[in-house]
C-alpha cells in the first residue's frame, strides 16, 4: 500500500490556481519548479488541507474552494494611502504594478498599486486574488521528500512584476514598512 498524506507531512506538488474565467491564476507545473507545503501546520486552510489528507504519490485531485478558504477574503485593513513623493523616481507608478515592501523582521510583503490620485497612492497589500473563489488543480509527487524545495506561499508570491527601491515611514496596520531597492 503507498503511503498517504497525514498531518504533519512535507507534500511535494504540482499546482495550479485556476479563476472563474478558467484562466490559470498560477501553476507550478508552468514555472517548471514544484512546491512543497506543509500539512498541519496551520500554513494552509482547514478546507484545502482536508482535500489534500489521505492522498498518496501520483494522485491527481480537483476542487473548489471559497474566497475565506482559499486565499482569504478581501481585507479593506490592508488598503492604505501612501504619499507619492516617499517613492523613488526610479519606480515607474502605475495600476496594478506589483511593489515589493520589506517588513522590520526582512521578510517581503507585495502591494498593489490599485490607485494614484493626485499625491496620494492606494496600495493594496491583500493576496492577489484575496476575495476569490479559486480552482485548485493538484498532482501529489513526492510525500517527505529528502529533499526541500521552496514553499507554496513563496513559489505564488514570486514573480517578475516586482519593482522596486528604498523608502521608508510607510506601514500596513502597525507593521512599518520599505520598498525593495533593486
Amino acid at each position: 500500500m503507498n503511503n498517504q498524506t497525514k498531518a504533519g507531512d512535507s507534500v511535494l506538488v504540482h499546482m495550479s490556481v485556476l479563476l472563474d474565467d478558467g484562466s490559470i491564476a498560477d501553476s507550478t507545473v508552468a514555472m517548471g519548479k514544484p512546491a512543497l507545503i506543509q500539512l498541519g501546520d496551520d500554513s494552509l486552510s482547514f478546507a484545502f488541507e482536508q482535500k489534500i489528507l489521505g492522498l498518496t504519490e501520483g494522485d491527481k485531485t480537483k476542487f473548489r474552494l471559497a474566497a475565506i478558504d482559499a486565499f482569504g477574503e478581501s481585507n479593506p485593513d490592508l488598503i492604505q494611502f501612501m504619499d507619492i513623493h516617499k517613492f523613488p523616481n526610479e519606480i515607474e507608478l502605475k495600476e496594478e504594478v506589483i511593489v515589493s515592501f520589506t517588513q522590520p523582521n526582512g521578510a517581503p510583503m507585495p502591494g498593489i498599486i490599485r490607485a494614484i490620485e493626485g499625491s496620494s497612492v492606494k496600495v493594496d497589500f491583500n493576496h492577489p486574488i484575496a476575495g476569490q473563489s479559486v480552482t485548485f488543480q493538484i498532482e501529489i509527487l513526492s510525500i517527505n521528500p529528502e529533499k526541500r524545495t521552496e514553499s507554496v506561499v513563496d513559489s505564488f508570491m514570486d514573480g517578475d512584476s516586482i519593482d522596486g527601491a528604498s523608502i521608508g515611514g510607510s506601514s500596513v496596520g502597525d507593521i512599518p514598512l520599505t520598498v525593495n531597492g533593486e
